[in-house]
């Protein structure tokens, strides 16, 4: 029985983001692409016979009660199960970007342990534990390149057909994150988009659609305009990706990378077709 996993936890960019409407409980009605990067995380696991959930941080500091040992914490809650782990993290997909880094990492927790522990889970009873956690962690589980609706639980992979092509892309994170709650209280938030379609999406992917809460976070954080004048400054037109400060734009060509102000990271990415977890959940009966 294997004690140890050393397993990624991989970032998503929303191709686009439209809200469409908002619920009388005050959740907001999306509909986006979400696309996965081979700009990850990295998270070991180590099993422990003392019960412990006990967590090393392997980069900068993280919050103690960080979404991985919640994961943790709700997966012993959920089954009952009396083992412990050791989690070491290693940070590279940055805070408060829009790109699902926390997410990706209570997902990948979930995956790694539901196997470390020999629990059997299947991927429906692990996304309902992960819907505790956030609304994105569903969408990692799942592991595939999706057309997401509703309040985010609504998940359709693109596949064969609507699959997405491979392509590189400039990611920019500039030194400063974005709160989510404060873009989507924002009083001058877009919430009336028309519905899309994944045909229509389909027909151009890269170019299709905007962010609609990229103007209230370009007012909310003037790095956000910055970042997305420096891919133009390389002859990219960029957007925004999910509620964070981070941008993005297709690469169709070799582009200068460097140069970019103290305090921002830069990462050249190939979106993946698969999560490298994919298939990690027990095959329901």
């Amino acid at each position: 029985m294997q004690s140890l996993y050393d397993v990624p936890a991989p970032a998503k960019l929303n191709l686009f983001l439209h809200i469409t409407g908002r619920r009388p409980d005050g959740y907001h009605l999306l509909q986006s692409v979400f696309m996965l990067v081979d700009w990850a995380d990295t998270l070991h696991f180590e099993r422990r016979k003392d019960g412990l959930i006990t967590r090393e941080d392997l980069s900068w500091a993280l919050p103690q009660d960080d979404l991985a040992v919640r994961a943790a914490r709700a997966l012993r809650m959920a089954t009952g199960c009396e083992e412990g782990a050791h989690i070491g993290i290693h940070k590279s997909v940055p805070a408060q970007a829009g790109m699902g880094g926390g997410s990706s990492d209570a997902a990948s927790t979930l995956l790694a342990l539901n196997r470390l522990w020999s629990l059997g889970l299947t991927l429906p009873q692990l996304e309902k534990i992960g819907l505790t956690l956030g609304a994105d962690v569903p969408f990692f589980l799942r592991g595939r390149n999706a057309w997401v609706e509703g309040i985010g639980e609504t998940i359709t992979p693109l596949e064969n057909a609507h699959a997405l092509p491979k392509a590189r892309f400039a990611v920019v994170k500039p030194a400063a994150g974005l709160d989510t709650k404060s873009i989507f209280s924002h009083p001058d938030l877009k919430r009336d988009s028309d519905s899309a379609t994944i045909l229509g999406f389909a027909a151009a992917h890269f170019d299709f659609g905007r962010n609609d809460l990229q103007p209230v976070a370009e007012a909310l954080c003037p790095e956000v305009s910055e970042a997305l004048q420096w891919l133009d400054s390389r002859g990219m037109h960029g957007r925004m990706t999910g509620s964070g400060s981070a941008v993005f734009a297709q690469m169709q060509h070799a582009a200068d990378l460097t140069g970019a102000p103290r305090g921002w990271q830069i990462r050249s990415c190939e979106n993946l077709v698969i999560h490298p977890l994919a298939g990690w959940a027990a095959e329901e009966n």
